[in-house]
């Protein structure tokens, strides 16, 4: 967790504008949602996960996925592939829903992105997109000023053009920006533009930083 004190109590006023992720940010952690799917498939729990982060195979599957070069389908049927040859059986029907269907809505992290936008903050949804439905049940253009999808863009974070192509649509400059996401990766992408980042772990905890590190203040 941030820690305040850790940071002298310097005060960056120069940020006016708000990227802000998608799952594991308006929704429960994704992380979470996927080791509970590896539990319920048997085997190691971490399973998904490890595979995600580490296997070639199952990495570039992820990529292409959320970069829109290859559909759900050919995803499912890759993956559940790789995690059938590191564990038990998986069947590739509605693998990505299955992966994700411990997710909920984050009611607290959603007021604060509306308070934001309420108090005058741009605000940008930057996702990278994965399964068929990941984003049903939420308005995603009632939820933000702007909305940046991976799949619908070509590209994916932590690579910084999706960051550019945020900035640029909400017209602000990087150095103007606050990235709020769920992964240290995604914060060390927008990082590399100039873009501020705040590692979201609770609605409660964001809302400080964003006030303590950035003179943001939400209605």
């Amino acid at each position: 967790m941030y820690s305040a004190a850790a940071d002298s109590a310097v005060v960056d006023s120069t940020r006016t504008a708000v990227l802000v992720d998608f799952g594991g940010v308006m929704t429960s952690s994704v992380i979470r949602a996927f080791e509970d799917f590896g539990a319920e498939i048997g085997g190691d729990p971490s399973l998904p996960l490890k595979l995600l982060a580490s296997d070639p195979v199952s990495r570039r599957l992820l990529s292409d996925h959320e970069s829109g070069r290859i559909d759900v389908d050919v995803f499912e049927r890759g993956f559940a592939e790789r995690l059938s040859t590191y564990g038990p059986k998986v069947s590739a029907e509605g693998l990505s829903a299955r992966m994700q269907s411990g997710l909920t809505r984050d009611e607290d992290t959603i007021a604060l992105v509306a308070g934001l936008r309420d108090s005058g903050y741009p605000v940008a949804l930057v996702s990278n997109a994965f399964g068929r439905d990941c984003y049903a049940g939420f308005d995603l253009d009632g939820l933000a000023d702007q909305v940046v999808i991976s799949s619908e863009v070509g590209i994916r974070k932590p690579s910084r053009r999706i960051y550019t192509i945020a900035c640029e649509r909400l017209g602000v400059l990087p150095e103007q920006a606050v990235m709020i996401d769920d992964l240290q990766q995604n914060i060390d992408g927008a990082a590399r533009l100039g873009i501020a980042g705040v590692l979201h772990t609770e609605a409660g905890d964001t809302r400080r930083q964003l006030a303590e590190r950035f003179g943001i203040a939400v209605r």
